[in-house]
């Protein structure tokens, strides 16, 4: 038997198997490595949904932006102008985020062997930070107002408010039909907060114009400030952990692990390593390591029954190598 190493890639729509091995020469499998196309099953001829409902997102929230600094000043609002701020600096951060999720979409070339998926997190990152920075604007309007609280135009609030819950609703329905990346989440924590903020302008209105308690608006506008930063320092922790290597949040290597070790004429498995490009599309690299009276058919086996236990596991894209028991393997404790 051959001291020679099995590897088997990424399950894909492609399989090159020599003639010879599908023949059951297994003088030929012995050399066989089977390599698959990285590429997933579907066509990207058509433009990706979420691109789609991001620019839709994008095209709502920019228009509304140009509304909330109208309907700020003619209401002299502090918390309507910051928050049209806030949704300026949305803007300016979905509209990178589209740019950069297109840009993901692009395939694997020889810069970057795994594709360009880890742009998407990376706008997500630039997307937290426009969410602290828009934080700190209203926090630093709000403040003045707390201590000398001025009029309003509650009737005025109260309609802009209706129209903001109506826009900013619709757009976060669109981006409800995308895909769970932290890109997509941190584009949807920018509008739900808008939805949420208008809400609570929507009831700060009808309060102020019972009661003439103008300190409600900078209340509130304090209240979004902190709603956005706890939200946005949740999900920046879920970005540092993609970009830092973690293992994927929806899988379970050592249950993998525990699988795979019941196949028939495996003995050991090691060196297992996972992480996800972007939250979403994850990969997996360990070594199987199997008995020495093994052939090269029980070695494809094994490699037919390992591949749908990582699928079902959340991986996409895996490589395993298939080692024999008198190998002496380097990276056994890694």
């Amino acid at each position: 038997m051959p001291n020679q190493k099995k590897n088997i890639q990424d399950k894909g729509i492609n399989s090159n198997i020599s003639p010879e091995a599908k023949n059951g020469d297994t003088s030929a499998s012995d050399n066989l490595q089977q390599n698959y196309s990285s590429q997933s099953s579907h066509t990207h001829s058509h433009p990706h949904p979420n691109i789609k409902n991001m620019k839709i997102a994008f095209s709502l929230n920019l228009f509304f932006t140009i509304v909330e600094f109208i309907g700020g000043f003619l209401t002299n609002s502090v918390a309507i102008m910051s928050d049209a701020i806030h949704d300026l600096g949305d803007s300016i951060a979905i509209g990178g985020s589209l740019y950069f999720e297109k840009y993901s979409q692009k395939g694997r070339d020889n810069k970057f062997s795994y594709g360009y998926k880890r742009f998407s997190p990376l706008a997500a990152m630039l997307n937290s930070t426009v969410l602290f920075a828009g934080s700190a604007v209203i926090i630093t309007e709000s403040i003045p107002r707390l201590i000398n609280p001025t009029a309003v135009n509650s009737e005025g609030m109260f309609y802009l408010a209706i129209f903001g819950v109506i826009v900013n609703g619709a757009a976060v329905f669109r981006l409800t039909k995308n895909d769970k990346s932290v890109n997509s989440k941190a584009i949807m924590l920018h509008l739900l907060e808008d939805v949420l903020g208008w809400v609570a302008v929507l009831l700060g209105s009808i309060v102020i114009y019972y009661t003439d308690y103008y300190i409600i608006d900078p209340i509130m506008s304090l209240g979004i400030a902190g709603f956005i930063l706890y939200n946005a320092m949740s999900n920046l922790k879920n970005i540092l952990k993609i970009f830092l290597q973690g293992t994927p949040l929806n899988t379970d290597l050592e249950q993998i692990i525990l699988q795979l070790k019941e196949i028939k004429g495996v003995t050991d498995i090691h060196d297992a390593h996972s992480w996800t490009l972007d939250g979403n599309y994850n990969i997996l690299t360990l070594h199987i390591q199997v008995k020495d009276n093994l052939n090269s058919e029980d070695l494809v086996k094994i490699k037919k029954e390992a591949s749908p236990i990582i699928e079902q596991n959340n991986f996409h894209h895996y490589t395993i190598e298939i080692e024999f028991e008198h190998e002496n393997c380097s990276f056994d404790n890694c």
